[in-house]
């Protein structure tokens, strides 16, 4: 396992946190803009870290 696939696994376990806290958020009734805020930022770091792991050559 080398740097750059661990960075996208800390990367894809943020996403998915952030992913999950917006969506909860969300469906308790919190600021709206701000559960987005979330889920849009976990969204970015999830896609990130799965493309980061998927390119790299094991």
């Amino acid at each position: 396992m080398n740097v750059k696939s661990a960075f996208g696994m800390i990367l894809t376990l943020v996403g998915l946190i952030g992913l999950i806290y917006g969506g909860i958020d969300f469906t308790k009734g919190g600021v709206g803009q701000a559960s987005f805020v979330y889920v849009i930022l976990g969204a970015i770091f999830f896609f990130t870290g799965v493309s980061l792991i998927r390119s790299t050559k094991a």
